[in-house]
């Protein structure tokens, strides 16, 4: 449901006009579980200012899978969940169980799920699993063609110069598992990041990431090699860890449904310790 504030207000107050019929304890639950965003922010702080004329969203009720991953969609050929940070997408040679993957597979069996594209394990958000193996397939192969659109967002260290731009060259992984930059094209695979500017401070910079490819590491190899590691990768060069995670989020997901050809978007709201760091461009702040 989507309102507009009629005047300067807290979330709270705006909540309570639109929904007089609901408690406050009510409207405070609607925000601490993150279903109420103002101009592209989810907010779960009930004293935030709207100003007049703000758009207020109110997301549905979420469904979670094991109490702990949100449901943002699903049909007959897919599934879109919320991946939150530190829980792996698929299993490894340490961990079997504890997985975005098997979780999935325990909660919808005996349907089968289907990988289609990997978060790593310390990134949050979009990420999308296939129902049966002919969907997985077609799903893959509009990842493959790069007929997607895939948007992220950072907190990265220091104050980037440019405010906008793109990084291109190839990518390889080592034997210890670390994806490093080379300039020869039969040795790694073509990596294209495009990055843009949304807020900093003397600390920190806040950008928004697109991916024209997806290889492993990409956004993170990119970002240390620019000299401005993400917050928190260690990794891949940071030397600060101020909100005890890796500070990088997928945060929406764009295609064309294989079968209906109607066009999906997925979102996931950023992160509220990401604010903690860059305080973004809004008059909520």
């Amino acid at each position: 449901m989507k309102h507009i504030a009629t005047a300067d207000l807290t979330i709270l107050d705006a909540l309570t006009q639109f929904y007089p019929q609901s408690s406050k304890t009510t409207l405070r639950s609607w925000i601490k579980e993150g279903r109420v965003c103002v101009d592209g922010l989810y907010l779960k702080n009930t004293n935030l200012t709207v100003y007049k004329g703000q758009e207020i969203l109110i997301g549905q009720k979420k469904k979670y899978i094991a109490d702990r991953i949100p449901i943002l969609y699903e049909d007959a050929e897919f599934v879109v969940i919320d991946k939150p940070t530190g829980l792996l997408s698929v299993s490894t040679d340490f961990e079997k169980n504890d997985t975005a993957h098997a979780l999935l597979k325990d909660f919808y069996k005996p349907r089968k799920i289907y990988v289609v594209h990997r978060l790593d394990q310390d990134t949050s958000g979009v990420m999308l699993f296939a129902f049966g193996e002919q969907s997985g397939e077609r799903l893959k192969k509009i990842f493959a063609a790069h007929d997607i659109d895939r948007s992220y967002t950072a907190i990265v260290e220091g104050t980037m110069a440019s405010k906008s731009g793109t990084w291109k060259n190839y990518l390889y992984e080592d034997e210890g598992y670390v994806v490093h930059i080379t300039d020869d094209p039969e040795k790694g695979e073509e990596a294209i990041t495009h990055y843009k500017i949304l807020a900093s401070n003397k600390r920190y910079t806040w950008i928004a990431v697109t991916l024209e490819t997806g290889k492993k590491n990409q956004i993170r190899v990119h970002c240390q090699a620019a000299g401005h590691p993400i917050v928190g990768d260690k990794k891949y060069g940071s030397k600060h860890n101020p909100i005890k995670r890796l500070a990088l989020h997928a945060n929406s997901l764009a295609f064309e449904h294989p079968s209906s050809h109607k066009k999906m978007y997925f979102e996931s709201s950023i992160p509220q310790e990401f604010q903690k760091l860059v305080k973004p461009i809004s008059r909520n702040q």
